[in-house]
């Protein structure tokens, strides 16, 4: 087997005037100088910049501007005093409408060069009403001496923060309370319900100041409304109206009918089959994650259509005996496993909508589909994560 390729650091960093090319998955700009390939954060396309290379591995090499030569159009300044320090954001020096059309372009990308489709059909990026203050989960690192905050970009170094400008409102307001008093902690992590109010801190933190909620095992979120349990260990989108709009988007691509039969794979806390019931004659939830599974039962307990199983998508697919008509994937960043798109392929819905936080994979598993007899008619990227490089993408595919 081939060893991973070290990444070096280049001491003393080296800097180059570079001409910035298009914007690769993962926020930077692509240059190129003397042979070598580099990619440049903190840049825009066309810029030309003074970077600073401060890394290379594999014969890459990665650095960050320095100063900018000239200047893009849309190019802004950042909101955020911490931009460029905190690794939180990427993109906070773009104007919004440029990084949603940066995008679906970095999707097409992708869509080509992993997955062979020459002309991909990707709609316009579903941009955000709000793209700041919508981060409704955050998680703090806290020092010895009490500060809370987050790690640098790219080091192991604590930078204390004051505020996050993508951060919810509540989350910023207890910002301060919790500021310089996070002695004998490693972590705080904050989630809070945008939609009920309710809010979850991790580990206990009421003894600091009473404004801070008592210790809970879980809270409620509400999305379109329907009300959902979630526990500390169970993944929710952290972009409460963005992932409304997610929702509706499935749907519609989805359309379901009254007479059929939808599997959810990956089903998570149970959010797309509850929401997605009542179009649908019976659903079929998969979710492998036992924390998960314990909020999801709860949460489709009034849902008699809804079926839950726990296990991997690939062993509980094929073991399902009526026929499915249509499919929600749902994976995590690494894609559906191989075994999972065989069992969809050999389980043959006559349509599938692939929710997907990864460009890259999400590239991979269509290919595969594509070649089990599927036709990709759509993809839709959704800004769940405005100011940073990720993405989310609802794929719309068909049998032929």
């Amino acid at each position: 087997m081939a060893r991973r390729q070290r990444e070096k650091r280049l001491d003393p960093p080296e800097r180059v005037t570079v001409t910035l090319g298009e914007m690769a998955y993962e926020g930077g700009a692509v240059a190129h100088e003397n042979g070598r390939t580099m990619f440049i954060d903190y840049g825009l396309p066309g810029e030309t910049v003074l970077a600073e290379l401060q890394r290379e591995r594999a014969g890459v090499f990665f650095g960050r501007v320095v100063e900018v030569l000239t200047e893009d159009r849309d190019r802004i300044t950042p909101k955020c005093g911490y931009f460029g320090e905190c690794g939180g954001c990427q993109w906070q020096h773009i104007a919004y409408p440029r990084q949603l059309q940066l995008k679906g372009e970095i999707v097409r990308q992708q869509l080509r060069r992993i997955g062979g489709f020459d002309d991909p059909p990707v709609s316009s990026t579903v941009g955000a009403k709000d793209p700041w203050g919508y981060r409704n989960h955050i998680r703090f690192t806290a020092k010895a001496r009490g500060d809370i905050g987050f790690v640098r970009r790219g080091t192991h170094r604590f930078l204390r923060v004051d505020e996050c400008k993508i951060a919810d409102p509540w989350i910023n307001s207890a910002l301060p309370v919790l500021q310089g008093h996070g002695s004998g902690l490693h972590q705080v992590a904050i989630r809070r319900g945008v939609n009920t109010g309710e809010v979850m801190v991790q580990p206990d933190v009421s003894h600091i100041d009473p404004s801070l909620p008592a210790p809970v095992k879980f809270y409620h979120e509400e999305l379109l409304g329907y009300r959902f349990r979630i526990s500390g260990a169970s993944f929710f989108q952290t972009n409460t109206p963005q992932a409304e709009r997610l929702i509706s988007l499935v749907r519609d691509r989805l359309d379901p009918q009254p007479h059929e039969t939808l599997a959810d794979a990956y089903a998570g806390v149970g959010t797309f089959a509850v929401i997605l019931a009542p179009f649908v004659k019976r659903v079929i939830a998969i979710e492998e994650s036992a924390a998960a599974v314990v909020d999801a039962l709860i949460n489709v307990a009034e849902t008699p259509n809804i079926e839950y199983h726990k296990g991997k998508v690939e062993d509980v697919l094929p073991s399902i005996p009526e026929g499915i008509d249509c499919l929600i994937l749902d994976p995590p960043r690494m894609g559906a496993h191989p075994r999972a798109i065989e069992a969809v392929i050999a389980t043959h819905p006559e349509r599938i909508a692939y929710v997907s936080c990864d460009p890259a994979t999400l590239a991979r598993d269509i290919r595969l589909l594509v070649k089990g007899g599927y036709e990709l008619q759509d993809v839709t990227p959704v800004d769940m994560f405005p100011q940073t490089y990720h993405i989310e993408c609802v794929a719309s595919l068909r049998t032929h």
